[in-house]
């Protein structure tokens, strides 16, 4: 199974003869010429980013549009009122370093780094040769939505029929309409910190409002019953729930979940968004549990999942919904005027996915124990930091770190220190790490690291994390 191993860590040659590099990965950023990356300058205008990370941004449209112009270019409220993903800022900040011959190690982004297990790809392949490239039926075809309700059966004991599944372009579409459909103006989507990123900005979307519940890393930011009983009003519509956990890798054990279900149980419009992405994805002696297995849980809970993370296929948009019918059935017609059927190529390949056996059979396991391996190194690693403090995730591939000891320092040749962007923001700028901050995620002390790369660019990460971190103890008391 080949992976990208140090690849992830571009070297500044990849850049030759397109813009002017060093070989030297010491070199100042702000000696590079940049391309301009399409960043929002309100990222810049609180005065704490990096005058060199900022140089690289230019005005977007908005703010570059004429005020003598006389056309009404102006945007909806509902799109203005979006947060920009953060995840996407620091990646595409570090994909503009690389591509001016900076080399940067990546660790934002939330993406496998093995390939496609072979017999995945070659469905793919194979579908196309074989001429099905032609529509789907909108919910996806038959042999797929059979095959996940035979997964749903043998590893969740969940039953379901085909016409309760709605296959779409991956699990971020599938959640989306979920929300949608569920949800009115002016209903609460309940939302345990640190979250997903997308999960409040779907709520808005839907003209819901977002209801965030802070958890602790001191109780492995599980949330705790008490504070979800305390926030729910007769508004409360959908309580949102990951696990394994993004950004976190928390897992909720099954009696915490049953406490919740009791709870749940209680409200009688409260649905449950339960989001299984990460769920093969798992360490043990964490087991999952699907919350739509639990007692009188199942006609309350929406279930989605994919085939990105466990399979790494995120490049073929690939996910699925299951739950009850007439919700499924609504979630569909969304679907049919928004982006129809996902890929036919697609979901031929996750037919073959499905087929490799219990939670993704020796192949997927395979992945898990390089992920493991990664997790216990970070962990042990990054533990050792003064002030730094960590929560062991039990499953996905995230680490969600607390380095707020260290807000209140003055980097030399950077600026004040303050929060969990700028920090991110002079890992990047002055040791080429790119990580995303807690802030994104609802819970500004931390920030999450992806350990989806290699062993040996993790290595040369904490190298560069410890560097980063040593000339701030002096000016922070730890």
């Amino acid at each position: 199974m080949a992976t990208q191993s140090s690849a992830a860590v571009i070297s500044a040659t990849s850049a030759a003869g397109r813009v002017e590099s060093f070989p030297d990965s010491k070199k100042p950023i702000g000696s590079v010429r940049f391309q301009p990356l399409r960043l929002s300058l309100s990222y810049c205008k609180s005065g704490n980013m990096s005058s060199r990370i900022c140089a690289m941004a230019k005005p977007n449209d908005v703010e570059t549009l004429s005020s003598s112009s006389s056309v009404d270019m102006s945007l909806s409220p509902r799109v203005q009122s979006l947060k920009p993903s953060k995840t996407m800022v620091i990646t595409d900040l570090a994909a503009t370093l690389v591509q001016s011959g900076v080399p940067v190690i990546r660790l934002a982004a939330g993406e496998p780094d093995f390939d496609t297990p072979k017999v995945v790809a070659e469905a793919g392949v194979n579908a196309i040769r074989e001429g099905f490239t032609r529509y789907t039926l909108n919910a996806g075809i038959t042999e797929l939505r059979e095959a996940i309700c035979r997964k749903l059966k043998e590893e969740n004991g969940l039953s379901y029929a085909p016409d309760q599944i709605l296959v779409s372009n991956g699990a971020k579409q599938s959640l989306l309409q979920a929300v949608l459909a569920v949800c009115s103006p002016g209903d609460e989507v309940i939302i345990p910190a640190p979250y997903w990123v997308s999960y409040t900005e779907q709520a808005r979307l839907a003209d819901a409002t977002p209801v965030v519940i802070p958890t602790k890393i001191s109780n492995n930011f599980l949330l705790d019953p008490k504070d979800l009983e305390s926030k729910l009003t007769e508004k409360s519509r959908l309580l949102i729930l990951c696990s394994p956990s993004n950004p976190t890798g928390s897992v909720y054990p099954k009696s915490l979940l049953e406490e919740i279900a009791r709870i749940i149980a209680k409200h009688p419009r409260l649905l449950v968004l339960s989001d299984e992405i990460y769920e093969h994805i798992i360490y043990a002696p964490a087991t999952h549990t699907s919350f739509a297995s639990l007692p009188d849980m199942y006609e309350r809970t929406l279930t989605v999942n994919g085939f990105s993370k466990a399979f790494a296929m995120t490049g073929w948009r690939l996910g699925y919904l299951a739950g009850p019918k007439h919700i499924v059935a609504a979630c569909s017609k969304l679907q049919g005027q928004v982006s129809s059927g996902a890929s036919s190529i697609a979901q031929k390949a996750g037919v073959a996915a499905l087929g490799l056996g219990k939670a993704g059979g020796e192949t997927v396991a395979e992945m898990v124990k390089a992920y493991r391996e990664r997790r216990d190194f970070l962990v042990k690693s990054l533990g050792e930091i003064e002030g730094v403090k960590i929560s062991e995730p039990q499953g996905a591939f995230y680490l969600f770190i607390d380095f707020s000891a260290y807000y209140g320092s003055e980097a030399e040749g950077f600026g004040l220190i303050n929060d969990s962007s700028s920090l991110a923001l002079y890992f990047l700028d002055k040791f080429q790490v790119a990580m995303v901050p807690g802030d994104a995620f609802g819970d500004d002390s931390c920030i999450r690291i992806s350990y989806a790369t290699s062993l040996d660019v993790l290595q040369a990460a904490v190298e560069k994390i410890r560097k980063a971190l040593e000339p701030l103890r002096a000016t922070v008391s730890v």
